[in-house]
């Protein structure tokens, strides 16, 4: 009887080494989350627009770069900051997330960048654009 108890408990804890085993494998499988805020420069309230926020390989060249939209916010002029947060693909290193906030008309107005750092929050100041 004994014999039965103990191949019952090896059963069991094999089982449970292969949950927890399956848990890890399945965090490990996500993609990271990046999550951020968009401010305007001098703290001044963000002006009425669509901010378009999209990363870069910050580890590849200039000319193998293909930026992709990841998210877009609205801002109704009224805010100081905006939260966001997007999933990207796997990354070989550091991403340059990037924000773009344009009028309805698709005039660019402000522009900023920053780069993100693994699981820290990362925060944008948009710099109004001069032509």
């Amino acid at each position: 009887m004994t014999d039965h108890h103990t191949d019952r408990r090896r059963i069991l804890l094999a089982v449970g080494v292969a949950a927890v085993a399956a848990v890890a494998d399945t965090a490990t499988a996500q993609p990271m989350e990046i999550r951020g805020t968009v401010d305007f420069e001098g703290g001044a309230k963000i002006p009425k627009g669509e901010i378009e926020i999209y990363f870069e390989e910050s580890t590849l060249p200039n000319e193998t770069r293909h930026p992709a939209v990841q998210t877009q916010v609205k801002s109704d002029g009224e805010e100081r900051t905006i939260a966001f947060s997007f999933s990207p693909p796997a990354s070989l290193g550091p991403l340059q997330i990037i924000a773009r906030l344009e009028r309805e008309d698709g005039w660019l107005l402000a522009r900023g960048s920053a780069i993100s750092k693994s699981g820290s929050p990362v925060s944008i100041t948009l710099n109004t654009v001069m032509y």
